[in-house]
């Protein structure tokens, strides 16, 4: 509308913001977008992409080694921690470069500032002290690493945040946390030699996915030289005279370690946005509260992403920024999609799920089919590797229908994203079966399961 100066402003300039204020530009709305820190959020600058990097960079000390049983000698091999976070930081400005591009070449006016809410319809721009106006605004300001402020020592320790750029490797590291994050991170200081512990206040790591993955995971970086201690947490961490953080734990024993990584949830960033001024309604979490369509309960205000605290995932954060554009410049009201979402844990050896985990299917359908088989993945035969590798298919017994897909091992991530696909369509455990094996891989495990591994019928193993 001619009334404002943007027909839409975008708040953080994430992967859901950029793709949303991309996308409406597209559309022909003048549009706006303000990030006071860098381009690319989370996801790019301090999460999945710099993860992922460091993940291979902690998985060629095992390759080397399997190299030997292939008939290989690599003599001298050696890890050099500043080469890789260089490369790194050259990589992330690359990709921000390219997010900064796309912005400009869509005819987005790119703020670099904070931006918070100062009244209907406006927003005020910190840096400069100026105020701007918009038809509709977009949150996607993301989330943060939980500080952990209740712990007492918590400034001594680091975050995923900070784990990126540390000046140097440490020679050990406690992580406190069970889920993504955590178990993430331990596999990659693993990798690159850093004696690592897992802190975990439940029963066992990585909490909501199949149980199945979850203790062979336990199992697998047990294997690996990882120490999990579950139902364990800090109290109290104390920096010592030599730099060492000392560790005071629930159960009143301590752990010593050159650094303590808090991976213990994420918090929205909402603090001092502006949220109370327009009235907009959060948790208590700080989390926004929106309808099914991003809507928040102001009627031109939307959110998208971390900052709703609906499912902390990149891709949805970009399918939800997809479906408000839809909704909002091509006349097609359209809500996201949170239904057989899959993931993938870049753990070492790394998880891809889809769909309900067998306890989960049990709880709702009763009556169910489980086909699982634990095996060595063909690669690590010459190379003597125990570590075993996992495939199940969870299946409703009545319709035959695959309610869940869940693999641990090499590719698992690239599989979880074709079975998405097959598992999203309602494909039955019949189809699979129809579907010729590619040989030899790991994956046509999951075409020829001929018997299930056991039967649960009204919610009891038979």
């Amino acid at each position: 509308m001619a009334g404002f100066d943007f027909d839409l402003f975008v708040i953080g300039a994430g992967s859901g913001g950029v793709r949303a204020a991309r996308k409406a530009a597209g559309a022909g709305a003048r549009v706006a977008i303000a990030e006071d820190d860098r381009f690319g959020g989370t996801c790019v600058i301090r999460g999945c992409v710099p993860k992922k990097l460091f993940v291979y960079a902690a998985q060629f000390a095992e390759a080397f080694q399997d190299s030997a049983g292939y008939g290989w000698s690599v003599d001298g091999a050696a890890f050099d921690w500043p080469t890789l976070v260089a490369n790194k930081d050259v990589e992330i400005a690359r990709l921000e470069a390219a997010y900064r591009a796309g912005l400009a070449k869509a005819g987005v006016e790119l703020f670099e500032e904070r931006a918070v809410l100062d009244g209907a319809h406006t927003i005020r721009l910190l840096n400069q002290d100026r105020m701007v106006s918009a038809e509709r605004i977009l949150i996607a300001t993301g989330g943060r690493a939980n500080p952990h402020r209740a712990l007492k020592g918590h400034e001594h320790c680091i975050t995923s945040k900070e784990a990126f750029d540390l000046e140097r490797l440490p020679q050990s590291i406690v992580i406190e946390g069970g889920g993504y994050i955590a178990i993430e991170f331990a596999g990659i200081f693993n990798g690159l030699g850093v004696d690592t512990t897992i802190l975990y206040r439940g029963k066992e790591i990585l909490q909501r996915f199949d149980m199945d993955l979850r203790r062979l995971l336990h199992a697998e970086y047990e294997n690996k030289g990882i120490k999990i201690r579950c139902h364990e947490i800090f109290t109290e961490i104390e920096k010592q005279a030599d730099g060492r953080l000392k560790g005071t734990l629930s159960s009143g024993d301590t752990l010593e370690a050159d650094a303590v990584m808090l991976a213990v949830g994420r918090l929205p960033n909402t603090e001092n946005l502006g949220l109370e001024t327009v009235g907009i309604d959060a948790r208590p979490n700080g989390a926004i509260i929106v309808d099914d369509y991003s809507q928040t309960n102001v009627d031109h205000i939307w959110a998208i992403g971390d900052v709703t605290d609906r499912m902390q995932l990149t891709p949805v954060a970009i399918h939800e920024a997809m479906c408000l554009v839809d909704t909002l410049y091509h006349g097609r009201p359209t809500k996201p999609d949170y239904d057989k979402v899959a993931t993938a844990v870049f753990s070492q050896p790394e998880i891809g799920t889809v769909g309900l985990s067998e306890d989960e299917a049990m709880h709702r359908f009763g009556n169910l089919d489980v086909y699982s088989s634990a095996f060595r993945p063909m690669k690590n035969t010459l190379a003597h590797r125990s570590e075993r590798m996992l495939v199940k298919l969870v299946v409703d017994a009545d319709s035959d229908r695959v309610l869940g897909a869940h693999v641990l091992g090499p590719a698992a991530g690239e599989m979880s994203q074709l079975l998405g696909i097959a598992v999203k369509m309602g494909a039955t455990k019949a189809d699979f079966d129809a579907t010729m094996a590619v040989h030899p891989t790991a994956a046509e495990e999951l075409v020829t399961f001929a018997e299930p591994l056991r039967r649960i019928r009204g919610g009891k193993a038979l």
